[in-house]
């Protein structure tokens, strides 16, 4: 079936190969692997140049505006012009089509880190970014920072290479590994993180509530979509004996 693009409505997609034999090797994966990776990577709209990574990227932020329409149509409606919009690192065709929007800020490195945002708690009405986790040296403790700034109602997507067929695993310890092209080792390329089919247990341990996941092409285009955690409900927040002893007068002991 042929790609729809949910940035632009484009139909046409124009691909290269992107993957190279020495980062094979070091992520250990087979044919299958390389193919999905490829066209995740290397599959893109003629149009507007959002990667099948972004179009997953592109339907979960969607699906969480409940707009049906393209990602260009939707936010040129007046009723999302007022969203507050933090983008880290960008993502091709889905950070321009956010680029008009008044309270749209690029959050790119090395001027944010990810384990540590300069904001307030419950900032921000979206937060996303694309293939970026799995170079941050402590991926809990920046999906943590990514919740914390989001308003109770906001929502935080993004996308992460994931192999689905094995677990999660570490690269400590291990040769480094570098995404972005042969021969070039910038440090913020540096593979910390090469997730697998458990990346959800992160979400969640993250605190991450209503977790989704939505698909393109599955395996090659894969984003995931994540509310905040719950604010603390009333009976948490009360000091504990003040609860116990309402309790106690409600059942009459």
């Amino acid at each position: 079936m042929a790609l729809i693009c949910s940035v632009c409505g484009a139909h046409e997609v124009v691909h290269q190969e992107v993957l190279w034999p020495e980062l094979i090797a070091e992520w250990e994966i087979g044919a299958e692997e390389v193919a999905y990776i490829n066209h995740q990577q290397g599959t893109h709209c003629a149009r507007c140049g959002t990667q099948v990574r972004g179009l997953a990227l592109a339907d979960a932020i969607r699906a969480w505006m409940k707009d049906g329409r393209t990602l260009r149509a939707a936010l040129a409606d007046p009723r999302h012009r007022a969203m507050v919009v933090g983008d880290m690192n960008g993502c091709a065709g889905v950070s321009e089509s956010f680029a008009a929007l008044p309270a749209y800020r690029r959050l790119d490195f090395p001027d944010f880190d990810m384990r540590s945002l300069p904001f307030a708690d419950g900032s921000f009405d979206l937060v996303f970014h694309s293939d970026t986790l799995e170079h941050v040296p402590d991926p809990l403790a920046a999906l943590r920072e990514c919740l914390r700034v989001l308003k109770p109602e906001g929502r935080l997507c993004f996308t992460a290479p994931v192999i689905v067929a094995r677990l999660s695993r570490s690269r400590a310890g291990l040769p480094p590994s570098y995404h972005g092209a042969p021969g070039t080792k910038p440090e913020d390329y540096l593979v910390e993180s090469e997730f697998g089919a458990d990346l959800w247990c992160l979400l969640a341990q993250a605190g991450g509530r209503a977790i989704e996941i939505h698909t393109v092409d599955y395996p090659a285009g894969i984003a995931w979509s994540l509310a905040p955690p719950a604010p603390r409900s009333l009976a948490a927040a009360a000091p504990q004996g003040g609860v116990r002893n309402r309790i106690r007068r409600w059942m009459g002991r």
